[in-house]
């Protein structure tokens, strides 16, 4: 059995912990009879090799993995903002039980992440909402496409999460209201003027300081439209509607990142 899983991207500015994409970036897992585990791409000789390995714990939540060889070939990068963890898990999920119910899955998969929205993205693909313990796939791609501004370093989500306030004033609440209805407006209904309107937030974004969103930002490059940060950071989207001019720009200006020209994926796991 080989199955796969993409990269996601999630909050997508002001939908902070219920929305998520699934993005064109793939890590694959084949299972076949013997025992063992191997990994290849990101991560090998780093991420575990034996029963603990994360996805490998996943797929045990379904099914036995006794007798079973599990081979990886990573290409997501691990702990930039791109849903590596989430794609991990669906990967073991979707190779345990491959025509299980999307929530069903999502709610195992919770008990070894707590970050619903990046899971939903990996295991059914396009653009999603989540919230108690739903999925509402709300469309295939969307009016701008991601370019992604990869840096070398590293962020740990839980650390970034510590960095949140515990509570926020009306008036940065009700603007990220605002933006959140716009993003899921200009996601529906396709409109790219309404997406890039929705970018911007108020609840995690300016307690999670990247200079690489400020300098995106403030010069948006050519055929840009706005910026996000990608989970907890520290990979930056920018989304365009010319990524070609796009992504030339940013590899000029960010010579020390990887860019990458992406899409929104509009398959996941399943």
């Amino acid at each position: 059995m080989i199955v796969r899983a993409p990269a996601t991207s999630a909050n997508v500015g002001p939908a902070f912990d219920c929305a998520a994409v699934a993005l064109d970036l793939w890590n694959e897992l084949e299972v076949t009879d013997g025992d063992g585990v191997a990994v290849e791409g990101e991560g090998a000789g780093e991420l575990a090799e034996d029963a603990s390995n994360l996805a490998v714990r996943a797929y045990e939540l379904l099914a036995d993995p006794a007798g079973k060889r599990f081979r990886f070939r990573n290409r997501i990068p691990l702990e930039r903002g791109l849903g590596s963890s989430a794609a991990a898990i669906a990967l073991g999920l979707a190779a345990a039980r491959p025509q299980g119910s999307p929530e069903d899955l999502l709610a195992a998969g919770l008990t070894l992440e707590s970050h619903a929205d990046n899971l939903a993205a990996a295991l059914v693909g396009g653009v999603t909402l989540t919230w108690e313990g739903r999925i509402a796939r709300i469309a295939d791609t969307l009016p701008l496409a991601p370019v992604a501004l990869v840096p070398r370093d590293r962020t740990s989500t839980e650390a970034s999460r510590r960095s949140l306030p515990a509570v926020v004033s009306h008036t940065d609440a009700a603007a990220n209201a605002a933006r959140a209805a716009l993003l899921g407006a200009g996601t529906v209904s396709g409109d790219a003027d309404l997406l890039a309107a929705a970018l911007d937030d108020r609840l995690h974004e300016p307690y999670r300081p990247s200079s690489t969103l400020e300098d995106v930002r403030a010069e948006l490059p050519p055929g840009a439209r706005g910026a996000t940060l990608s989970g907890s950071g520290p990979t930056v989207i920018v989304w365009a509607d010319d990524t070609s001019a796009c992504a030339d720009d940013l590899t000029l200006r960010f010579p020390q990142h990887d860019v990458r020209i992406l899409a929104v994926s509009p398959r996941g796991a399943l």
